[in-house]
């Protein structure tokens, strides 16, 4: 299973941006996937994911609403729409998949929360906020 990942870019405190992943190589409906980002000298950290079951969907609770993650099943992608831009939100985006059902948010908030669940992992797309 492959994962690109592309959308990123320089942009001004509070404009918008969409991420894109797509999925190629395996069953796109056998995944659930889920963007994660790692800021210079921090931790990677999840930022939202989607279930492949019942499009269940995760948020980390510092995006304070602004992000909207998707899947559209006929083109094998996964969306990020970050809307409200930040200059904390500065980082490498990651998208990655996880293999198997899974359904209800506290499974999908774990895979989240636990990047080592996931199976596999794409490039990153730089994301540059200005000030």
């Amino acid at each position: 299973v492959q994962l690109q990942a592309s959308g990123g870019g320089l942009v001004q405190a509070g404009d918008s941006l969409r991420l894109s992943c797509a999925v190629s190589g395996g069953t796109f409906s056998s995944y659930s996937v889920g963007w994660f980002r790692q800021a210079p000298g921090k931790e990677r950290e999840g930022v939202s994911c989607i279930s492949n079951s019942d499009d269940s969907t995760y948020y980390a609770d510092s995006l304070q609403g602004r992000f909207t993650i998707s899947r559209d099943n006929a083109k094998n992608t996964v969306y990020l729409q970050m809307n409200g831009l930040k200059p904390e939100d500065t980082a490498l985006y990651y998208c990655a998949a996880y293999f198997g059902a899974v359904y209800g948010g506290s499974y999908l908030q774990s895979l989240c929360r636990h990047r080592y669940r996931m199976d596999y992992w794409g490039k990153g797309t730089l994301v540059t906020v200005s000030s």
